[in-house]
Order: structure tokens, then sequence, then C-alpha cells
């Protein structure tokens, strides 16, 4: 059986940490690296739901994309939410750990999927990472669809590559080429889109003021919900993670939901 260590480390070469956010906190963070594991599970967040399916199957190590902790604890105790969820894991055993923003940036990571669902051409970072010479790693990505395509076909073709995603639009419904994407709450790389002069920005959430902005600059944007701009990358992860470990039993929780609602 491979060690919470041995995992860690393949998990860091497929999403570096020093690709991680400065604000980010990703890498193991909570376990013991020398324990042995049989079995791990991947997760989009750690929930209550998540964490008593993992208690539950008696994972050794539960990977999720978003960090648990997120900011430092000044204490760990069962009269917050995100103390009584590490206290669970904790008390039975069950090591965490977190990949995010490194896993969003990685050259194979969330955002390169994106781009590869999308069919995109000539792809690199929106914004390089300052880490790598070669241009294959950063923030977000821009890449060119095949022919010049309307929103609408765009976003038929989302709806069949992201299962969970909960379309809203802003901008002209007129052919697009050029596409920056950045998963998750990505508006904050909105001005580079602008800059690069894309005809479409994709992301999961932006605010209001986000889609003020793009509006303005002329540019559509398509927000497909944070949930489904991510969750299908751990599904990814656990079938690397199988690939790479033989007999070790990995599989994306099977009960995770998007807490977000909507009308049908």
């Amino acid at each position: 059986m491979p060690t919470v260590h041995e995992i860690s480390r393949f998990l860091e070469q497929l999403a570096p940490l020093e690709l991680a956010e400065e604000w980010d906190n990703v890498g193991l963070l909570l376990g013991d690296a020398e324990r042995d594991v049989s079995s791990v599970m991947t997760c989009l967040t750690v929930t209550p739901d998540t964490v008593s399916e993992a208690i539950a199957a008696g994972v050794g190590l539960l990977v999720s994309h978003h960090p648990m902790p997120f900011r430092p604890l000044a204490r760990l105790t069962t009269h917050t939410s995100a103390g009584n969820l590490l206290w669970q894991l904790a008390s039975h055993g069950v090591s965490v750990y977190s990949l995010h923003t490194a896993w969003d940036s990685a050259e194979c990571g969330v955002n390169s999927m994106l781009a590869d669902k999308l069919g995109l051409e000539n792809v690199s970072p929106l914004v390089p990472s300052e880490i790598s010479t070669a241009g294959r790693i950063g923030t977000g990505r821009i890449g060119r669809l095949l022919r010049p395509t309307t929103l609408t076909e765009v976003e038929e073709l989302l709806h069949r590559q992201l299962p969970h995603c909960r379309l809203r639009w802003v901008g002209q419904r007129s052919a697009v080429t050029t596409v920056a994407i950045a998963c998750g709450s990505g508006g904050s790389l909105l001005p580079h889109a602008i800059r690069q002069k894309c005809d479409l920005f994709l992301t999961g959430e932006a605010t209001f003021h986000n889609c003020l902005e793009a509006e303005a600059a002329g540019m559509a944007m398509v927000m497909t919900g944070h949930f489904a701009s991510e969750r299908f990358s751990v599904e990814t992860l656990a079938e690397l993670l199988a690939k790479e470990f033989a007999g070790l039993k990995v599989w994306a929780s099977t009960v995770e939901l998007d807490p977000v609602r909507s009308q049908a």
C-alpha cells in the first residue's frame, strides 16, 4: 500500500505547489504522511456529506479541490463548521490533501481540461507563470476555436461536456473565435481577457460588476456555475490516481452535489 506521503508526492507532480496563488492553502493539510493508505476519495469540497461518505467508506486520504482548512485556525474545536469537519476526519484517521489553484493552473489541470472540452487550438496560459520558461503553465487559458462559432453553439457544447452546468451569459450572441477560460470564481482574470481582445470569457461564476465590465468592453461572458466548472476535474483526478497506484481503491465522491439550486 502507498503512504500518504507517496500519494502526496504524485499529486505535487501533477499540480506543483508553487503554482498556487499566494493567498491559497494547498498540499497535505491534515494527517500522518507516513500512514499507509488502501483507499482514496476525491471531491470538490470538504462538506458534511463528503466527510460522512469518506468516513463510512473508511478511506485513508481525502483529496479535495477546495482547501480545508482554507484559513489558519486559532483553535480546533467542534464549535465551528470547519473545526467540526476536521475533528471528525482526524478522529477517523482520514488525511486531507487539497490542490485548488495549483491544479487550476497546472499544465494538464482544470483550465487546460476546459480548453480541451471546447476544442480550442493554440492554447496557452492567460497569465503565464513566472516559474515556467516554456510558457505551458499559468493562470487561466486562452485559445481559438476551429471556426467562428455562435454563442448558442458554445453553450450547447458546454451543456454536453459539463452535465452540471447552469449557464448564464452576458453580451451579444454573435460569433466568437478567441476564448479565455478561468474556472471557479474567475472574475479577477477578466481584465486580462479584455486586454487580449478575447471574444468570449468563460468562467464558473463572476460578480455583477464583472458582468458590467465585460459588457462595457463588448466581450461576451458565459458562467457555467462554480461547481460545474471544476467538479469534472476531481473525477479525472480519481482516474489518474487509480492508474498510478495499482491496487489502490479510488473514486470520486458519489454524494457530492452542487449546493446552488435553480428553478427548471
